[in-house]
């Protein structure tokens, strides 16, 4: 072959070699961006169907509960962070964070890449992932929805829940969810408790220095606490307050000033779980869930602005009493003897204290004021016997019957074994006498009595269509809460308003969730509410109730006693006392949580349950402006009563000493006869 022929023919195998080898570069570029193409696809898939939904939940926030004044009483929360709003979170601390933490926050779209690749090439070099270069908005996609391990798989997603945050949310939105939910140390969750950690302060009052020193814990919250390592954490603070110098976020001037301050911290102002009036609060959360509709979550965590009606005064006079063991009898080793009480607004149905046990307040511990079910004793006569008899015509002066009976196999007996023959209403009720109500009863009818203890809003079963309701003997019972809200009918002439403890709620912004819309129920007339109410006064200026008495107040109210639920013991189960000036009605109930042979009351309710009534009210009496009952609608029935009284008194004095003479006579004779059988015999 001649030279010329051999260079054409090797010309043209190199041609043909350099076109198959921009075809395979082709290839290669095409199927190269082709992967880049199928994995942005994929990634771009992955990113879309990413549910990130979860932080679409608020932060929790504190819901703050007041007094009718305005008043915070009690904050309450469910979660160990307090959220807070962007707009209560400083500009200087903003600002502090995205220096330290992500200096192009306000650029990058989710991944800061430069920082990624130097992170790469550090992790390489040391054979593990030490580095992860994340942005804030990654911190947040790990904090909220991943583990703290670290694979590569981990920080896959991160990546991927990172990019789907930035397209659904803000920049504002993004800090607003991050300073709320990292860890600042010393149990510090979200920047509010950070800031009453630390400083004890809102979030909102931090100065630059505080601001600097709490973002600069974040990258080691375990070791740049300035509670653990003061030292560390001023020069971390330091550096946080050059970084924001460089990025222009501060002047000279206010560097200056900060770096040369003493970081001084406070005592923490963080809420503790104890919280003041542990059985109001709760009695707040479940009308909130039960009349408002709202879940707990809501109400725990809804940062929610709660109205109640409580009167701090009577609260804590309350609290007080319950806080002394020597006014209540002495409990049993094993058990300690229980006891409920709570006070209401007559005009409103306002709850003004409440306190649900005795001992250590536990969460969640059964509330006895509202949610106990105990039979009332001789407390529901009042309720059952006499307002529906002076409904039906009786007078507090007429005569009933007190005389040993038996109903058809029913023959209740007096505490005292006694019968006086005939006694008047107001006695029978003020010395609470038993066969007169029972006589009672059964003369207006049992479906009477039943029908008014439902209008006072206490349920019955089938089981107490029966004389014994007479006597209280419920086949379930009643609550301290549903007896106080029926007596205070008493005080309201006859009008009977639905006791409750919340006047307003509204969320977090504002706006009003829900107002009270009581309801209001006219049980009896007023004339009957007096009469009630004159009996009832001497039930605690004569009758069983005298340890009620305060002085320069009127008082009326009822004891109740209840039976042992077994034979051969002295002793009862359970006291009562429900009583009412014109300004406050209350219920005090005392028993075993467990009652049997070892666990009991060995005394009546007239010396239990009267005085914690008492002494409550005497310590309340700055809240009470009206200190007598207005009784103008009953004059002539009191008068009648009063001459009823004096002839009852005359016909008793005749009684007493015709007995005296009779015993005198008895005496005689006897003497006679006996002088008699001397002489005889001798």
């Amino acid at each position: 072959m001649k030279r010329s022929e051999y260079k054409e023919q090797h010309k043209k195998t190199m041609k043909k070699k350099s076109s198959l080898k921009k075809k395979i570069i082709r290839f290669v570029c095409f199927g190269a961006l082709l992967a880049v193409l199928c994995v942005l696809l994929v990634l771009n898939l992955f990113i879309t169907f990413s549910d990130v939904s979860k932080l679409e939940e608020p932060a929790p926030r504190s819901t703050v509960i007041y007094d009718p004044n305005g008043e915070v009483i009690s904050k309450i929360s469910n979660s160990k962070i307090e959220g807070v709003s962007i707009d209560q979170i400083p500009d200087t601390l903003i600002d502090a964070v995205i220096s330290v933490e992500d200096q192009r926050f306000y650029e990058h779209h989710g991944l800061n890449y430069l920082r990624m690749g130097r992170a790469l090439i550090e992790n390489a070099f040391k054979g593990k992932i030490a580095s992860g270069g994340s942005t804030i908005t990654q911190q947040l996609a790990k904090n909220v929805f991943l583990t703290q391990e670290r694979t590569y798989s981990r920080k896959f997603k991160e990546m991927i829940l990172a990019k789907k945050i930035e397209r659904v949310y803000s920049k504002e939105e993004i800090m607003e969810r991050y300073l709320n939910q990292i860890y600042f140390g010393d149990g510090a969750w979200g920047v509010q408790r950070a800031a009453q950690t630390y400083f004890g302060k809102d979030v909102s009052e931090l100065t630059l220095s505080e601001s600097a020193t709490l973002a600069g814990v974040i990258k080691a919250p375990s070791n740049l606490s300035p509670t653990k390592n003061m030292e560390k954490s001023v020069k971390r603070r330091n550096l946080v307050l050059s970084l924001m110098l460089r990025e222009q976020y501060i002047s000279q001037k206010e560097y200056d000033e900060a770096i040369g301050q003493n970081l001084a911290l406070s005592e923490s102002t963080v809420p503790h779980n104890e919280e003041r009036y542990p059985y109001y609060i709760d009695r707040v959360v479940d009308e909130a869930v039960n009349t408002y509709q709202l879940t707990k979550d809501e109400v725990l965590s809804g940062g929610l602005h709660i109205t109640t009606e409580i009167n701090p005064v009577v609260q804590n006079a309350l609290e007080d009493v319950y806080a002394d063991d020597r006014n209540f009898p002495d409990s049993t080793p094993d058990q300690l003897l229980q006891s409920a009480s709570v006070f209401v607004n007559p005009k409103t149905g306002g709850i003004l204290a409440l306190v649900g046990g005795r001992g250590e307040y536990t969460q969640g511990r059964f509330n006895n004021a509202t949610d106990l079910i105990r039979q009332p004793g001789s407390a529901l006569k009042p309720l059952a016997v006499y307002t529906p008899a002076l409904e039906n015509g009786y007078h507090m002066s007429d005569l009933l019957e007190d005389e040993p009976i038996d109903m058809d196999g029913y023959a209740p007996k007096n505490i005292d074994q006694q019968y006086r023959g005939e006694v008047t209403m107001y006695e029978a009720l003020a010395q609470s006498y038993n066969i007169p109500p029972v006589w009672l009863l059964d003369q207006i009818g049992v479906q009477e009595g039943v029908n008014a203890v439902e209008r006072f809003g206490i349920s019955l079963t089938k089981n107490d269509r029966t004389l014994g309701l007479a006597l209280g003997g419920l086949d379930k019972g009643t609550s301290p809460l549903q007896m106080a809200q029926a007596f205070s009918a008493f005080a309201n002439d006859g009008v009977m308003e639905e006791a409750h403890a919340i006047t307003e709620i509204k969320d977090s912004e504002g706006k009003v969730l829900g107002k009270w819309q009581g309801e209001s129920v006219q049980v009896t007339d007023a004339e009957v509410a007096e009469q009630m109410t004159h009996m009832l006064q001497g039930a605690v200026e004569e009758g069983t109730g005298r340890k009620a008495q305060i002085s320069g107040m009127d008082v009326a109210g009822k004891t109740g006693t209840t039976q042992l639920p077994f034979e051969g013991v002295n002793g009862s189960k359970d006291h009562w006392f429900v009583g009412y000036t014109p300004d406050i009605a209350g219920a005090v109930w005392l028993g075993y949580d467990q009652t049997d042979a070892d666990h009991y009351l060995t005394s009546t309710s007239s010396f239990t349950a009267p005085p914690i009534f008492a002494q409550v009210v005497s310590q309340s009496a700055s809240e009470l402006s009206t200190k007598n009952f207005d009784l103008s609608l009953i004059d002539d029935e009191i008068k009648e009563l009063n001459k009823q009284k004096k002839k009852t008194k005359k016909e008793r004095e005749k009684k007493e000493e015709k007995k005296v003479k009779d015993e005198k006579r008895k005496e005689f004779w006897k003497g006679i006869e006996k002088w008699g059988q001397k002489w005889f015999n001798d």
